[in-house]
């Protein structure tokens, strides 16, 4: 993707997570907004490529649990992302054949190269809608086609959570759908957070400042967030303490511009991708 012609409908003038999050594990679909911004932002959380890594690995293995473990068949991913490898749908049919996935965002980038990913697809699909919107999410005539909430479904919040502001009522949006589904339903779910306030305000100050919407919570509050369905062992941790797996797909190697950031989570665990997979 060249910066001097990018599609019209995509803005260019405030950095976007999803495509800085994609430049982390080796996407080519990004702008110079977002180079330069996650370049001023690493000094400072180097974890953060570590951290975005890490949770595309916990994808693979939280994926692979719902398929073979929990039988699950149908998938709702929000604010899933641009597209790279190991998708859901992608891993989810690597273990049966018969997954269904609904994508969601209102990202236009992630809504064109996902479209063109999966034309032709009957069975995977991107919606156009906020992740906060659950209404909207349940109305749409593609969820309708490829979900059906009398068997139980898997609800995706892969590292948006910090998306999320305490304005938006984080709770209601993040239980919104596992609330209609029935029991067996999952919720899988993925966010920064760290013990140190400083740290935290640090974070929010600068993802705000730039226009990316962000709240950094402590372990405890994410906790509060999605108590109600039960987690599945090992519970809620830090995702590389996940079911970790030496032997899954590895990832695309770290863009050389970003190489100097790699492994710094070593050396700062606390800040880190929290969360896990619960079920209704």
């Amino acid at each position: 993707m060249t910066d001097d012609q990018p599609p019209t409908q995509i803005p260019t003038d405030v950095p976007a997570s999803a495509r800085i999050y994609g430049w982390t594990l080796g996407g080519k679909d990004n702008y110079e907004i977002d180079r330069k911004f996650a370049l001023e932002y690493l000094p400072h959380f180097p974890e953060i490529v570590d951290i975005a890594r890490e949770n595309r690995l916990f994808l693979y293995r939280a994926v692979r649990y719902l398929t073979q473990e929990a039988g699950i068949r149908q998938f709702i991913d929000m604010g899933c992302g641009l597209p790279t490898e190991n998708n859901v749908h992608q891993v989810a049919r690597s273990f049966a054949d018969d997954a269904r996935v609904v994508y969601v965002d209102i990202d236009p980038i992630v809504l064109a190269h996902g479209r063109a990913l999966l034309a032709g697809d009957g069975t995977t699909t991107v919606i156009n809608a906020d992740m906060r919107d659950t209404r909207a999410i349940l109305d749409d005539p593609e969820t309708k086609r490829l979900i059906d909430f009398s068997e139980p479904v898997a609800v995706l919040y892969l590292s948006i959570g910090h998306h999320l502001l305490d304005g938006d009522d984080p709770r209601r949006v993040v239980h919104g759908v596992l609330d209609r589904a029935v029991p067996g339903s999952h919720l899988v779910f993925t966010q920064i957070t760290s013990a140190d306030p400083a740290r935290r305000a640090g974070m929010d100050a600068a993802a705000n400042g730039a226009g990316m919407p962000w709240r950094t919570r402590s372990r405890e509050e994410v906790d509060a967030l999605l108590a109600g369905p039960a987690p599945v062992e090992p519970g809620l941790v830090d995702i590389r303490d996940w079911r970790p797996d030496p032997g899954q797909p590895p990832l695309a190697p770290v863009p050389a511009e970003l190489a100097q950031f790699a492994g710094a989570s070593k050396n700062h665990p606390d800040l880190c991708e929290y969360g896990g997979v619960l079920v209704k």
